[in-house]
């Protein structure tokens, strides 16, 4: 059996592909997520993928990676900024995370420089798309 990558999205990611292309671009949650399954497979990996607009559900979901998940991907969309619960579940976690944004935080708004999961994460991938996430699976099959 293959082991488990968590892939967590947050608030309105569901929207991708149609909210703000000029920030977030066309592709969408679907295609992303199509992507990671494909990617993950040449790893031997396999990908649980979410997403919720909900912070509890997001929480629920990254607790019961805990316990059957090799890592975590997390693009908390505006949880990032915003969400001690999300940080601490993370924090419980005894597997590796990877922070991804689609869009580079740093040349966003002054309040999206600051991400509450950041410090809880490996490593944090933001500005690169899509391609983001693929990075992350890529770190995590070597862990």
């Amino acid at each position: 059996m293959a082991k488990t990558i968590y892939i967590f999205n947050g608030p309105n990611l569901n929207l991708l592909g149609t909210r703000e292309p000029e920030i977030y671009g066309t592709t969408t949650l679907a295609d992303i997520e199509a992507m990671c399954l494909k990617h993950a497979e040449k790893h031997g990996l396999s990908v649980s993928f979410h997403q919720s607009n909900d912070e509890g559900a997001l929480v629920e979901l990254i607790q019961k990676a805990r316990s059957s998940g090799m890592g975590v991907i997390i693009n908390a969309g505006a949880y990032t900024h915003t969400s001690v619960a999300i940080l601490d579940a993370i924090l419980a976690l005894e597997i590796p995370v990877v922070e991804v944004h689609l869009s580079n935080l740093f040349k966003r708004e002054e309040f999206r420089h600051h991400s509450f999961i950041t410090p809880a994460a490996q490593g944090l991938i933001c500005g690169l798309g899509a391609q983001g996430y693929v990075m992350a699976i890529d770190y995590l099959s070597q862990s």
